[in-house]
């Protein structure tokens, strides 16, 4: 596979070529005995596709013959794109299969690769076949020839050859191999990839470039501008006749499409180019979306055996591609792409009754002072925030996820633990697509103690709205749903905004002690812990994201000479590419003790993602791609969440993603500011920044191996670490985790 992931109560794969294929062992089955009469699963692939399955027995459940297996065909088609329930009877199968004596599944043969499927919930159903929750797909029996299987993971004996079912025109069809789907801005606009993992760029030549719903648009800065996607010397001699992707550009747009290929693969010179304009190739363009293509073959003398990469050029206007991708044979074809899966678990239902409360009621916010809130506190948005005052109402509108609005409880600790039964009212209308925390103050109730805050919990505020009497919108949140220690609260923020072309206006927060009758609250969503400092007594953590891969042997060095066990925070991508070798690097690491932890896929905001399942692709490729790097570790529960961008959804669904409700979402209390300093003409400043921060109190660091100077400084900011008297470990020992190796 491509890439590989399991969770939420299934697999979820992308098949690399004809070849791949996931399968499920088990203890020999006597089903007839027992009483089974079908196997069920759930399956998703993309619409109209279909899937090769194997049904393997054994001659009998006897010890001497479970060594062995014979396998039997049926072929699934006809899938809708969307999940569905598969029922197969114990009957029709071909090669007679011994349905008293079965050893495994198999899953193979998919119709299109490079596209995501999924198979989950299986079982043997008793009795009579169950009834689908969901329309089926169709199933073949089809005619017996021989093939040989020789399955390179799995250690008991097989039969090499085996009979099998003839070849079917969707099994062994061509299908469209995928360029790029757009599915991801920060893939390809901070990471720099497209979807076969290969370089895609502008090189900063573009005045912009967004990805959304699976397009990009395009803008030029002038004729200069260009942007290119590489394929990595692919050989697509008699398989695939060209490339097709929809355009949608303004009447009149020009630009150049080049190909080029090598003379000889893993060579870094010998590039050929070959150059066409959408003119020599009849483009014409009218504002509308179209699919448009071309052959190989108007590319006089490109070598198809050895494709390098198409550059797009000479732009005269802006302009927005879809998904782009090699289409089988000499009739142009599109590359549909399979719907994301439904998220599982997003918390709809069940909801519970809202009982009253005790509490005294009181108002926190009517926006009536600029500077203040109703309760003489202060109140404010972050620099960057948009945020408009009105008469006892203010409007936020931002574009960045990572923003906020607070409005204090007090100058200094707040006991909110009389209100613990009581709720939170939030008036607004507008958008509710963004998160309500309450924030919890460090034990000294003092800001000028590091962290501040000590951490909060987030809530989904669209899951606690409400229309009320008259149209009104209400948020209705119980106070017990904030999982903080209520004895020392701050406030509260509005924060996690990921609808940057909606606003949202609020008129009044206040502390009630009911809500109205007719309205059930729903169930607190597990949000995992939020951490900006160690736990441990006089401990000290290094926790160092992602960087240049150049830098990574000086960094293990630096940190074997000074014998610490740091905690490295890596990005899924980057780990299957490769040319980066960070795969090599990270495996190293980890022998040596060092901690390996997640920080997501491509390294987007997460919270800023448009949907929840946005925010599981990310979760699920990045757990798929460690998975695939250290396939006998199991999977760290640590996150860190790019740019520190946290928010209600994106800690709900790293709950689920990872199944544990123990999951961290890692933050820091010691920042050196390399992302401010280190490229900068005072790259002194980030090791003031450490200075600082540490005098303060923090002990758990947030720092990349991006920048020469970063690293340069490394070796001083373990010795002044030390020099504090703290005990240096992993984020996982800091935190008193006790599932993590035990202090050295």
């Amino acid at each position: 596979m491509t890439s590989i992931a399991a969770a939420a109560g299934k697999v979820q794969f992308i098949p690399k070529d004809g070849g791949s294929y996931f399968y499920e062992s088990f203890s020999c089955q006597q089903a007839v005995t027992l009483g089974y009469g079908g196997i069920q699963f759930t399956l998703q692939g993309p619409a109209g596709g279909s899937v090769a399955f194997e049904l393997q027995t054994s001659a009998s459940c006897n010890a001497s013959d479970t060594g062995n297996y014979t396998s039997s065909y049926n072929v699934i088609s006809g899938l809708t794109g969307s999940q569905q329930t598969i029922d197969l009877p114990l009957l029709g199968f071909d090669n007679n299969p011994n349905y008293d004596a079965i050893v495994g599944l198999v899953w193979s043969e998919f119709s299109q690769t490079n596209a995501i499927w999924s198979v989950g919930n299986i079982k043997l159903t008793c009795g009579a076949v169950a009834v689908p929750t969901t329309t089926a797909a169709s199933t073949t029996t089809l005619s017996s020839t021989t093939r040989s299987i020789v399955p390179t993971s799995t250690t008991r004996s097989v039969i090499t050859t085996v009979t099998r079912s003839s070849a079917s025109p969707t099994a062994t069809a061509c299908s469209n191999l995928l360029i790029d789907d757009w599915e991801s801005q920060s893939r390809l606009t901070f990471l720099g990839y497209n979807a076969m993992n290969q370089a895609s760029n502008d090189d900063g030549t573009m005045s912009s470039i967004v990805v959304s719903n699976h397009r990009v648009l395009l803008t030029p800065k002038n004729q200069e501008s260009y942007f290119y996607s590489q394929f990595g010397c692919l050989n697509t001699n008699d398989k695939y006749g060209g490339i097709s992707f929809r355009i949608r550009a303004a009447r009149g747009t020009t630009f150049t499409v080049q190909m080029s290929y090598f003379a000889t693969c893993g060579s870094s010179t010998g590039r050929k180019t070959i150059s066409m304009t959408s003119t020599q190739l009849k483009w014409t363009f009218d504002g509308t979306e179209r699919l448009y293509w071309f052959p190989f073959s108007v590319f006089t003398g490109l070598d198809t055996t050895k494709l390098d990469m198409i550059y797009f050029s000479s732009f005269n206007a802006a302009v927005i591609l879809g998904p782009m991708s090699f289409y089988c044979g000499s009739t142009a074809s599109e590359c549909i792409l399979p719907s994301l899966p439904p998220p599982a678990n997003t918390g709809a239902s069940p909801t519970v009754p809202a009982p009253s409360s005790n509490a005294k009621p009181f108002v926190i916010d009517t926006f009536a002072n600029k500077d203040t809130n109703s309760l003489g506190q202060w109140h404010g948005g972050d620099d960057g925030m948009t945020v408009t005052f009105g008469k006892n109402s203010i409007t936020i509108r931002t574009n960045d996820s990572d923003l906020g609005w607070n409005t204090q409880l007090a100058s200094t600790c707040f006991d909110m633990t009389p209100y613990s039964t009581a709720y939170l009212h939030v008036a607004y209308s507008g958008s509710n697509k963004f998160s309500i925390a309450l924030q919890q103050h460090n034990a000294h109730c003092d800001d000028s103690i590091k962290p501040y805050p000590e951490t909060w919990d987030s809530l989904e505020a669209a899951r606690y709205s409400f229309i009320t009497t008259g149209g009104k919108s209400d948020i209705y949140i119980p106070i017990s749903h904030f999982h903080i220690n209520l004895t020392r609260t701050i406030g509260f923020n509005l924060r996690g905004f990921f609808s940057p072309s909606e606003s949202t206006t609020i008129t009044l927060l206040e502390i009630i002690p009911s809500i109205p009758s007719g309205i059930s609250i729903p169930h607190k969503l597990p949000s995992g812990t939020l951490v900006f400092a160690c736990t441990r007594p006089n401990s000290f953590a290094f926790a160092i994201d992602d960087g240049d891969p150049h830098l990574a042997p000086r960094v293990m060095s630096i940190v074997e000479a000074a014998q610490i066990p740091v905690t490295f925070f890596t990005v899924g991508l980057p780990l299957l590419d490769p040319s980066t070798n960070l795969s090599k690097i990270y495996r190293d690491m980890a022998s040596k003790g060092h901690q390996i932890a997640l920080h997501s896929y491509t390294h987007p905001k997460m919270e800023g993602l448009p949907t929840v399942q946005d925010i599981d692709w990310e979760y699920q490729n990045d757990i798929g791609a460690v998975r695939q790097t250290f396939p006998s570790s199991k999977i760290s529960p640590y996150f860190r969440p790019p740019f520190g961008t946290e928010g209600a959804r994106m800690r709900q669904r790293l709950v689920e993603n990872l199944g544990n409700e123990k999951a961290y979402i890692v933050g820091w209390s010691v920042d050196v500011e390399d992302w401010l300093w280190a490229e900068s003409e005072t790259p002194e400043k980030q090791l003031e920044a450490f200075k600082r921060d540490l005098k303060a109190g923090g002990n758990l660091v947030v720092m990349h191996y991006l920048y020469e100077s970063t690293v340069g400084y490394l070796e001083e900011f373990i010795q002044l670490a030390k020099a504090s008297g703290k005990r240096l470990m992993r984020v996982d020992q800091c935190m008193e985790d006790p599932e993590a190796p035990p202090l050295t």
